[in-house]
């Protein structure tokens, strides 16, 4: 039985919240900023003040989400110069960056249909066929679930001794 399928809420999540993958991201990206940073390397600005310019967030903010972003290791530091100019780093999304794209992807399309009414500013579109995407639950296969036919049940690990 699916949760939408009971006559009753759950009383209890079935996950304690030290063992929840989405209690410890939460950590990591718990404010607004952090999330908007690691848009920013989704869209490919890599630079300190161009983040800082797109998001008007105060330099020792953004340096501080950096630091905290690149030690978790969702970005990479990256030196560059330019002519004239002293070295900088560069933030690159590394690979566990790129995946936190669909955590973008999937407030983006939350945000667009209960926020802005339905209305997309950003076209997500398959490269080469330009057919439109959207983030959803598939199966081995490709075959699209519904959320109502979705079930939670946590697994065994052993990690907490109980």
């Amino acid at each position: 039985m699916t949760q939408s399928d009971s006559p009753f809420p759950r009383r209890r999540a079935p996950l304690p919240v030290e063992e929840c993958g989405a209690a410890l991201a939460s950590r990591l990206l718990s404010d607004r900023w952090t999330l908007l940073i690691v848009r920013e390397g989704f869209y490919g600005v890599t630079r300190f003040d161009d983040m800082r310019a797109d998001l008007g967030i105060p330099r020792s903010v953004l340096a501080d989400r950096l630091d905290k972003l690149v030690e978790a290791g969702v970005f990479a530091r990256q030196p560059y110069r330019e002519e004239g100019a002293r070295t900088r780093q560069a933030y690159v999304l590394t690979r566990a960056g790129w995946k936190l794209s669909l955590t973008v992807l999937a407030l983006m399309q939350w945000g667009d249909e209960h926020l802005r009414g339905g209305k997309s500013s950003l076209d997500v579109t398959e490269k080469g066929t330009g057919k439109p995407l959207r983030v959803a639950l598939v199966r081995d296969g490709d075959d699209f679930v519904r959320l109502s036919q979705v079930d939670y049940m946590p697994r065994n690990t052993g990690e907490t001794g109980k």
